[in-house]
């Protein structure tokens, strides 16, 4: 009969897969084995967020809302009305082909971008930690159950054992 592995071999069998150093990885075996590891990953990335991450995070929110679509439609077309048929002419603040409204749109775009895209990789750090975090609770509760596995295999053998001992008893 094959012999149990214990946690640590367990833990060791799963982390072959991964590229960590012998530190990193006695560290997670601790890590897994004696200590908690849930972690509320958006609390954690709150406490970190700097004021330039919360701007970030309202320009992105603003400007990805059906709100700010809908806005920006009305004035878009709003000023395509207002110098194509009202102000004709000499009146026109931005006569066809409405350069000043490519300049507008284009430092709006210029703007928006850096925005969200720092809100981006903010996002994508904090799912990345969310994964490790998901990872190491999931390996964990392996353990766990491999643990309480052998703890019912072994209550089994000695409940086998104990009515083994009582039928030998009745018999005599």
């Amino acid at each position: 009969m094959e012999k149990r592995k214990t946690k640590k071999d367990i833990v060791k069998m799963l982390l072959r897969n991964n590229e960590l150093d012998a530190n990193d990885e006695e560290e997670l075996l601790d890590l897994l084995i004696d200590q908690p590891i849930a972690i509320d990953v958006d609390k954690q990335e709150e406490a970190k967020m700097t004021k330039s991450d919360k701007i970030a995070d309202k320009v992105s929110e603003i400007a990805g809302s059906w709100t700010f679509i809908i806005t920006f439609m009305i004035f878009l077309v709003s000023w395509i009305i207002l110098n194509s048929v009202i102000l004709v002419g000499k009146d026109s603040i931005d006569p066809y082909p409405f350069i000043l409204l490519n300049l507008v749109l284009s430092c709006i775009s210029a703007l928006q971008a850096p925005f969200i895209m720092m809100s981006q990789n903010r996002q994508a750090a904090k799912d990345s930690l969310r994964n490790q975090n998901d990872y190491r609770t999931d390996l964990k509760s392996e353990l766990i159950l491999e643990d309480l596995h052998d703890t019912m295999e072994q209550i089994l053998k000695n409940q086998k054992e104990i009515l083994k001992y009582i039928n030998e008893k009745e018999k005599n």
